[in-house]
């Protein structure tokens, strides 16, 4: 009789890696002492994995690595016989919270003094959160344990701010360069304009990962509030003194490079120390703002409204209508019709039409037209529409909002971003969110140990300030 050898198929194999390295992990877990090849053999076990296989894998660790019921039953009916009793109390509540910690939280903790162990959990977590949107399984009890380990190692003593400037390393310029994902850059002269005398960039590191920036923010030093890009970005900044005119720093750049860190507030631990430093090295800095792209305003907002398929929004087609007057509506049907649209459409379908195409914003009668239609527009946006949590529905909208910063009507600025990526995503528009002098003393009232996190100063060969954490020698970005 002839054997017939049947070749597994990818998928099973996969399975079986995935499979496999649970139990890895589960048996490191359970070790009195992992040691260093084991974690290594975890952390290069995972890089084998398929994106597409990652949902099973974390469904699998979250079901075969956590604290089971009979592990805790008879500590919970003695933490109840207890109650009028301190010291058996007190002795109960130490083994439950011994009992109770996860077993994936106490494996996680040892990937902190594995070289690269740090940027490994955060790519495990930025994974994560990207399986989650697939998965039918709830995986936050997963994320919850990578959050509280961040959270701890993501504070006081491990993080450090450093100045950005020309004298910094070719490797950190780049690193900069590369993570700008508000407004890229396709060279390294783009990046030098953007630190020039009126321009700076300043970024959070991480002690175990003093090469790779965390989170950065750019900020133009101007004379009142700018309200376009192009002011920033399209013109190599003035060789001129910093405290010869500039009374406001501008952030019109934030960007995360560690995704796995969405969520920690670790934008706001930024701005807070780059204002509070700016405050002191520049005192004749009175204002603070940003000048914030509308990502999702075209895409994910108006367009639907257009197309008559969003949901959940307060405005409609109606109300969006009369927004725009008699002159502006009848300039969008020229358009439309230079388009070869059909006469007697919809305004909404005409809309649809001109908006889709880059071209309306050649047409300069329509421009001047469209600036208070589309800024009102974008205001209601901002200010009004709300996802199903009640957060503001536009992501930037709710990270500066939700950080304290205001915002107005007059603050949203229409033509301010031309670009071919302005267009697409906001029709032009960016916003500007005041951080206010009350908003600093909020945050430092409420958040003290940030006052712990507050670096010194070291000054370097160009009299820029370089930012070193209290209490130890500047560290060097190449080490």
């Amino acid at each position: 009789m002839e054997n017939k050898l049947k070749k597994k198929s990818p998928a099973s194999s996969q399975m079986e890696l995935a499979g496999s390295l649970v139990q890895d992990m589960k048996e490191a877990a359970q070790a009195r002492m992992v040691e260093r090849p084991a974690l290594e053999k975890i952390k290069n076990g995972y890089v084998l994995l398929g994106r597409e296989d990652k949902p099973l894998f974390f469904s699998q660790l979250l079901e075969n690595m956590e604290v089971r019921p009979g592990d805790v039953a008879s500590l919970l009916a003695e933490a109840g016989s207890c109650l009028d009793d301190l010291v058996r109390w007190r002795k109960t509540v130490s083994e439950l919270r011994s009992v109770l910690e996860s077993p994936r939280s106490r494996l996680f903790r040892n990937f902190a003094s594995l070289p690269g162990g740090l940027k490994f959990l955060l790519d495990f977590r930025a994974d994560l959160m990207a399986a989650q949107r697939v998965s039918q399984v709830d995986l936050s009890p997963l994320d919850q344990d990578l959050v509280q380990l961040f959270e701890s190692w993501f504070q006081d003593g491990f993080l450090f701010l450093q100045e950005i400037t020309l004298d910094s390393p070719y490797r950190q310029i780049e690193k900069i360069k590369d993570g700008d994902m508000v407004h890229p850059m396709s060279n390294l002269e783009e990046m030098a304009r953007r630190l020039g005398r009126d321009r700076r960039c300043f970024a959070l590191y991480h002690q175990a990962m003093p090469e790779e920036p965390v989170v950065f923010i750019e900020v133009a030093l101007t004379r009142g509030i700018v309200r376009s890009v192009h002011e920033i970005i399209g013109v190599p900044a003035e060789a001129e003194e910093v405290g010869a005119r500039n009374d406001t720093a501008v952030f019109y750049s934030i960007n995360n490079t560690q995704n796995g860190l969405a969520g920690l507030g670790l934008g706001q631990v930024l701005i807070f120390q780059v204002v509070d430093y700016l405050k002191r090295e520049a005192p004749e800095i009175k204002t603070f703002c940003t000048l914030s792209p509308l990502p999702g305003f075209w895409r994910r907002y108006l367009h639907p409204l257009l197309e008559n398929r969003a949901t959940g929004l307060k405005m409609n087609l109606d109300r969006l209508e009369k927004i725009f007057d008699k002159r502006t509506r009848g300039l969008l049907e020229k358009e439309y019709a230079a388009r070869g649209g059909k006469t007697n459409a919809s305004f909404d379908r005409m809309m649809l039409a001109v908006f889709s195409n880059p071209g309306w914003a050649e047409d300069k009668a329509l421009v001047a037209s469209l600036a208070k239609p589309l800024a009102q527009l974008g205001y209601f946006y901002l200010a009004e529409e709300k996802d199903r949590g009640g957060r503001p529905l536009d992501p930037v909208a709710n990270f500066h909002l939700s950080n304290g910063a205001t915002l107005a009507p007059g603050n949203v600025n229409f033509g301010a971003n031309w670009s071919a990526r302005g267009l697409e995503r906001s029709l032009s528009l960016m916003a500007n969110y005041i951080y206010s002098h009350d908003w600093r003393m909020q945050i430092k009232n409420s958040m003290t140990w940030l006052v712990g996190l507050m670096p010194g100063l070291s000054r370097r060969r160009n009299n820029r300030a370089r930012l070193a954490p209290a209490g130890t020698t500047e560290p060097s970005p190449s080490r």
